[in-house]
């Protein structure tokens, strides 16, 4: 009897050891394979995002930062020109809500591997605009883009002329951006780069209504 009460704990012994090692190897694979995946998570969420990119995300993105550089620029010039204190108001107000814009679609360009200059060739399909369309600055393949000699104007101008000038011009510009905003709405394909141009389409229709009053009372 000691015997095989003996041989049976040594075999249950065996037995509990070798269920230890297993377990012991199946967690270090687990580990192992949790360090994988968070290990490859950085590349694969990258490569994702370059993939949701189509052309018209990269050309939204390519000829909006210039489109709202212009903006800030003209946006810049009100504190010490305009008269108007609502205009000066909403000046700051543009500034304020651009400048991150720029820098959020740099960050995308960097993140898709593309240039964040624009092309030379920058006309994008369905943004095409032909001169005489009732808007000041509209470029064709820009819409609502002011002219150097345009930009030149403005700067020149103060007080009531320039809070004229300035509605005027930041109406058309807007209305461009609009234009762009929804053709990146109806062709884009990345989510962000979709959502920011619902913002902007959203935000500076807002504002070109107050623009629009501001001319009026003018």
């Amino acid at each position: 009897m000691t015997p095989t009460i003996l041989r049976r704990a040594a075999l249950a012994g065996v037995a509990l050891s070798a269920l230890l090692t297993v377990a012991a190897c199946g967690g270090a694979d687990d580990a192992g394979g949790m360090t994988h995946d968070a290990g490859s998570a950085t590349p694969s969420a990258s490569s994702s995002a370059s993939a949701n990119a189509n052309d018209a995300d990269v050309m939204f993105a390519q000829m909006m930062i210039p489109h709202h550089q212009q903006a800030v620029a003209m946006a810049d010039l009100a504190p010490t020109r305009a008269s108007d204190s609502e205009l000066k108001d909403l000046a700051a107000k543009i500034k304020a809500a651009q400048d991150p814009e720029i820098a959020t679609m740099k960050g995308w360009l960097t993140a898709w591997g593309k240039p964040t200059d624009l092309p030379s060739d920058h006309s994008m399909p369905g943004m095409s605009a032909t001169p005489g369309h009732g808007m000041p600055g509209m470029d064709a393949g820009m819409p609502g883009m002011m002219s150097e000699q345009q930009m030149k104007d403005l700067a020149a101008a103060k007080g009531p002329a320039f809070d004229k000038m300035f509605a005027e011009m930041m109406i058309a510009h807007h209305k461009g951006a609009i234009d762009m905003a929804r053709t990146e709405q109806a062709d884009g394909s990345n989510p962000e780069a979709k959502a920011l141009a619902a913002k902007i389409a959203s935000d500076q229709a807002a504002e070109v209504q107050t623009l629009q009053k501001i001319l009026d009372r003018l």
